[in-house]
């Protein structure tokens, strides 16, 4: 599949995951007598990944977000020359999925940006007033795991077909521990879209939302194959099967 097609699936699948998990938060979460709540948000962004990885994942491998490609690359998963396509691609589908969720939710009487639009943040922006080193942590960590849940999940020796499925439980429950904490990013393209329209805080506090999350997908990159991979002898058997 060319290169093009790949990133232009990239860009199409990261606007579907900004524009349903943020749109989620948005426009439903506190909707009147019906918000979805916490519980909504966080099931939105897994279905989100859930159902682009049935539409595209065998078009580009679905990653929507920087921080797994850069992982699957240090997995050696993904070629690290086609990076910088990929997540030009999942940045500029962030900022199309932020605009039109801007058009959208701007139309209600009394919108204002000051409410967040979904943007993650750190000490005085947490939802919760989770330090900087709270946030630095629980960032990494759960893109750690995160990758952890992808690379296991497409792993040959994996049961087949179900990968969508662990990886957008994965997502929903990394929501549900830590949307409290910092809205939950683990998606440095899904923290861009945002807060450019946000600005101001949000544009200042970015720089953790593409740090944590890349360091954890690069550990994982590093640790999944040290624990899984095969002793030769069980390549062998795993070959003449």
């Amino acid at each position: 599949m060319p290169l093009t097609k790949r990133a232009l699936a990239e860009f199409v699948g990261t606007f579907w995951l900004v524009f349903g998990g943020c749109g989620s938060a948005v426009l439903a979460a506190a909707f009147p007598n019906v918000g979805i709540g916490l519980l909504g948000v966080a099931l939105a962004f897994g279905l989100t990944v859930l159902t682009m990885a049935y539409a595209i994942g065998h078009i580009s491998g679905c990653h929507l977000n920087p921080a797994v490609s850069v992982g699957l690359a240090a997995g050696r998963r993904f070629p690290a020359s086609e990076l910088p396509a990929y997540i030009a691609a999942q940045v500029i589908g962030a900022i199309a999925g932020a605009a039109v969720l801007y058009v959208i939710a701007s139309g209600q009487p009394g919108f204002d940006l000051a409410g967040g639009f979904a943007s993650n943040g750190y000490a005085a922006h947490s939802p919760g007033g989770y330090s900087l080193m709270a946030c630095l942590v629980s960032e990494t960590v759960l893109t750690f795991m995160f990758l952890m849940i992808i690379l296991g999940s497409t792993d040959r020796r994996a049961p087949q077909g179900l990968a969508p499925v662990a990886i957008g439980l994965g997502l929903t429950l990394i929501h549900l521990i830590s949307i409290p904490v910092t809205n939950t990013s683990v998606n440095p393209a899904r923290s861009t879209g945002p807060a450019l329209f946000v600005g101001g805080w949000a544009m200042a506090q970015l720089w953790l939302f593409w740090i944590a999350p890349i360091a954890g997908a690069i550990i994982a990159g590093l640790v999944y194959p040290a624990i899984a991979s095969e002793p030769a002898a069980e390549k062998g058997k795993t070959a003449a099967a």
